[in-house]
């Protein structure tokens, strides 16, 4: 049986961690929920993994443990923050508060923010929005990183630019989280920490030859966009609309100086209230009509119907009930950092 910890002490002590640096208690429980909902999810790479990473821009300066975001521009629906480095869980689950208050009044809330320390994953943020009945769109580019090689290109250009989608269906939501890269960054550094070949040939060496070794990478090499060597051109094109929505929008990115700004990430979110366009159920009917018609689909041999969220939800049901299973390495760092921080971990479920 897999080792099981209570997401509510997980969430306690992710927080007490965050505490520990100077960050306000109220913000050290939201960065910490938000590490927690990727984990409960099984969005492991950006979940209580970043926990580390977070600590250290606390303590070096890198993140503002205090301050607020600069309103660049306000319309009531629609806004547009310079986050100026503030911690990017916190400052992300602040502007979605922010558009979920607008949103039963204008319908529709679209936001950028710029400089945004990172965000983290962003499927971690979508439950709040499904718990409001609303349907949400949030994306994130990195305008000081290059990561992803165009098609037909060894030089990369753009980075990982994930797209998260939510809308309310039947039992569980339509949810996703996906890169522009046709592998994350994060499954590359994992599979090099634990000394993996990738399953495939996801990454250009930097003589643009494909590889599965995730050291190429490290080594002035690039990640493929979606669509890999044969229709990468697919995800550059989508790369290239995001970095619009986030850089373009927010106005600070690839044309700026942004060298010094390490993973500070560009954000763009958009909160849509189906009762806007007509009535709830209306919605309903339509979403509940799709997710139960692809669970029907005759499969192909290789498996059930793979519907985006509910594996993810079911999960997120399973752990909070049960408690949650960490990723090996996960454990393993959240320990290093209890002895740290002489910060108890949470008793195992069943001790």
């Amino acid at each position: 049986m897999p080792t099981r910890y209570s997401a509510r002490d997980l969430k306690q002590f992710a927080s007490d961690l965050f505490a520990s640096t100077g960050l306000a208690r109220v913000r050290a429980d939201v960065m910490a929920e938000t590490f927690l909902q990727a984990d409960l999810m099984g969005f492991t790479t950006h979940g209580l993994h970043r926990v580390a990473s977070n600590l250290n821009w606390l303590e070096s300066g890198a993140s503002r443990i205090e301050g607020n975001p600069h309103v660049l521009s306000d319309r009531g629906n629609c806004f547009n923050w310079d986050a100026e480095f503030l911690p990017g869980p916190w400052i992300v689950s602040l502007a979605i508060d922010q558009a979920l208050e607008r949103v039963q009044e204008h319908g529709v809330v679209t936001a950028t923010i710029r400089r945004s320390q990172h965000i983290a994953c962003l499927a971690a943020y979508l439950p709040k929005i499904i718990e409001r009945n609303c349907v949400g769109i949030l994306t994130c580019s990195t305008p000081a990183e290059e990561t992803v090689s165009p098609q037909g290109c060894k030089t990369p250009l753009f980075s990982a630019n994930p797209l998260a989608f939510c809308a309310p269906a039947a039992d569980y939501p339509l949810l996703f989280d996906i890169s522009m890269s046709v592998t994350a960054g994060g499954y590359v550094a994992r599979a090099e920490r634990e000394g993996k070949q990738l399953p495939e040939r996801y990454l250009k060496d930097s003589d643009g030859k494909l590889s599965a070794d995730p050291a190429v990478f490290a080594e002035g090499g690039s990640i493929l966009p979606v669509g890999g060597a044969d229709h990468g051109y697919k995800g550059a094109a989508l790369s290239a609309m995001l970095e619009i929505l986030t850089m373009g929008l927010g106005g600070y990115g690839r044309a700026d100086d942004v060298a010094a700004d390490d993973e500070a990430n560009s954000v763009f979110l958009q909160i849509i209230d189906p009762k806007a366009f007509g009535s709830e159920q209306s919605f309903l009917r339509q979403t509940a009509a799709l997710t139960h018609l692809w669970e029907s689909c005759e499969t192909d041999g290789g498996g059930a119907p793979r519907v985006p969220g509910k594996r993810a939800w079911d999960l997120r049901r399973e752990q909070m009930a049960q408690g949650v299973s960490l990723y090996p390495t996960i454990e393993e760092d959240l320990q290093k950092l209890s002895s740290e921080y002489a910060i108890p971990m949470p008793a195992v479920i069943g001790d």
